[in-house]
């Protein structure tokens, strides 16, 4: 198994788990976060992605991408999972400890929350192996930290250390290790603590492509707006406010 899923009502939390390949992913992980996916697509949870052994993702399964033909380049394998990933209904919050590189960075940029350790090491070599980033790297990285800084980092190849990664803000915290998954916990009981409806709908927004603002806001607002959950949330405010 490649793939250690821990289940509870409000989150799951999904372990990479190939400590002796640097938890490269291979098809076999990548058919794992399929299913993953299937199960949070119908029960919406928090997902908490990381990696065992001090590493998030050294990257791709090198021994199977070199057999990967140009057919198997269009159906974006790595990359379907990734857009599945993004998609889904809840937050996605990945939990970075050592390299995340290569295809492990573009699973981590698939994520909505990004947290390190300060050992962490995050980028993009693919142009040194003769192919490129091309599982969300070349539009999702623009998107988070700017497309100049974007071009520098896949261009070059080079690697962000944490400090850098935070500078840049790739990642919006960094934690020691053995406090990492905890922080992570801690968003998610925040997470937690508000209206599933209203959370799932601002994700909408905040993934919308531009032109589908402000009406997506609209829309989705007035959803909001008519649900018991918003008349209850707001009545108990209204209570504990006069109550003081």
């Amino acid at each position: 198994m490649t793939l250690r899923v821990e289940e509870h009502a409000d989150r799951v939390i999904a372990t990479l788990d190939r400590p002796e390949k640097r938890n490269a992913i291979d098809q076999e992980m990548i058919d794992a976060l399929h299913a993953l996916c299937g199960s949070l697509e119908a029960d919406p949870r928090t997902l908490i992605l990381t990696g065992s052994g001090g590493v998030f993702a050294a990257g791709a399964d090198i021994a199977q991408l070199r057999e990967r033909t140009a057919e198997d380049a269009r159906r974006g394998i790595n990359a379907a999972a990734f857009i599945r990933i993004s998609e889904l209904p809840m937050p996605v919050i990945a939990a970075i400890d050592g390299y995340a590189l290569g295809c492990g960075a573009e699973l981590a940029y698939a994520a909505d929350i990004r947290i390190a350790t300060p050992s962490s090491k995050l980028g993009n070599p693919e142009t040194g192996l003769g192919i490129m980033a091309a599982a969300g790297a070349t539009w999702r990285l623009p998107e988070i930290i700017g497309h100049a800084r974007a071009s520098e980092l896949l261009l070059t190849g080079r690697m962000l250390d944490a400090e850098e990664a935070l500078r840049w803000g790739l990642v919006s915290a960094l934690h020691p290790a053995d406090e990492l998954l905890t922080a992570a916990h801690r968003i998610a009981d925040r997470i937690a603590a508000n209206d599933p409806l209203a959370t799932q709908h601002t994700k909408r927004a905040l993934r919308a492509p531009r032109p589908e603002h402000p009406a997506i806001e609209f829309e989705l607002q007035a959803e909001l707006f008519e649900s018991a959950e918003k008349h209850r949330r707001m009545t108990e405010f209204l209570e504990r406010r006069s109550r003081r």
